[in-house]
């Protein structure tokens, strides 16, 4: 089964049907001004001399063709806290877009979206956008996930499950965000009912539960290596794709012009 190699999580309020075709641009243009050629790529990314050419003809194959595999229209981080009407006013714009890019072919191969968490300052806001959400798209794509952040106790998945018993073929992605999720990840997944389909590490808000200043909140501090090998260690053989923790290194310049 092929598991894609990155996902892209964006704001909902910026999610267009053809999203994941603009950024394959934005892309190209930062290659041809960065790494115009093999041996700039090269010396970027220190690769051997008799590797870079291959691997910079297959980078320009990738970004014409595919330059995103999995998407998140995210309604959490990206998004933020914002009025019920915009917030309805963007579930209904997102998802007519969805549609409208799985019509005319333009979506990644794999696609879903991020609801708020299900803790109780959030939860009735995640359920509204959910239900509202899916009652809106017309058809939805194969491979389509909802993404469950900041889980801290066993009835945030379960109330998800409910609330997805209609949906049967979507699958679901757990967050590990919290030292809760972590340390009962294994039982998180059966309360999926065979329906989790992978799990993301949150490395930012996990080192803040545990007490880690955001100074020293990296993807590399120990305690993140610490979550990733738990991980790999409770879902080895599962099936279920990990993702070890998001990136915002962005080819772009930082500022504009």
């Amino acid at each position: 089964m092929r598991q894609p190699v990155h996902v892209v999580y964006g704001g909902a309020n910026l999610f267009k049907s053809d999203t994941a075709r603009k950024l394959g641009k934005m892309s190209e243009r930062a290659l041809a001004e960065y790494a115009p050629d093999a041996a700039a790529l090269a010396q970027i990314l220190d690769l051997r001399g008799d590797l870079a050419a291959v691997v910079y003809q297959r980078i320009v194959e990738k970004l014409g063709r595919e330059p995103i595999e999995d998407y998140r229209i995210d309604f959490e981080d990206g998004y933020g806290l914002r009025p019920d009407a915009e917030e309805d006013a963007t579930v209904d714009a997102a998802a007519a877009q969805l549609g409208k890019g799985l019509e005319e072919g333009t979506l990644p191969p794999f696609i879903g979206f991020r609801i708020k968490s299900l803790s109780l300052e959030t939860r009735a806001r995640a359920l509204r956008t959910l239900d509202r959400f899916l009652s809106a798209v017309p058809k939805l794509p194969e491979e389509f996930v909802i993404t469950l952040p900041k889980i801290t106790n066993d009835e945030e998945v379960a109330e998800l499950m409910d609330a997805l018993d209609p949906y049967p073929e979507i699958g679901v992605e757990l967050m590990v965000e919290t030292p809760y999720s972590l340390m009962n990840l294994a039982h998180l997944v059966e309360l999926a009912e065979g329906r989790c389909v992978g799990a993301h590490f949150g490395p930012y808000d996990y080192t803040s539960s545990l007490g880690i200043t955001s100074h020293n909140q990296h993807l590399l501090h120990p305690a993140c290596d610490f979550a990733r090998s738990m991980m790999l260690v409770t879902l080895a053989g599962s099936g279920i794709a990990l993702s070890d923790a998001p990136t915002n290194v962005m080819p772009p310049p930082v500022h504009r012009g």
